[in-house]
């Protein structure tokens, strides 16, 4: 599978999120579920961290993507 394809076929998201104690970025499976969330002291901190999990889901499959960041399987 190419790196295109394989973007292609990976439909999770991320998206960074500001909280009463910092700001966490967040893993959103296909149907829109957060699965995934980490802390972050800063924007600056959750906007670097976030760039790194869109490489991510872009050069992975969605089933090496949830291997790697060891999430469940989507229900369904």
């Amino acid at each position: 599978m190419s790196v295109g394809e394989a973007a292609a076929a990976n439909r999770y998201s991320v998206r960074e999120e500001e909280g009463d104690r910092g700001w966490d970025v967040l893993i959103v499976d296909p149907s829109g579920r957060e699965v995934w969330r980490r802390a972050c002291r800063t924007a600056s901190e959750a906007r670097m961290f976030a760039s790194t999990v869109r490489q991510h889901v872009y050069w992975l499959s969605e089933e090496k993507f949830r291997e790697y960041y060891r999430l469940a399987a989507p229900e369904g």
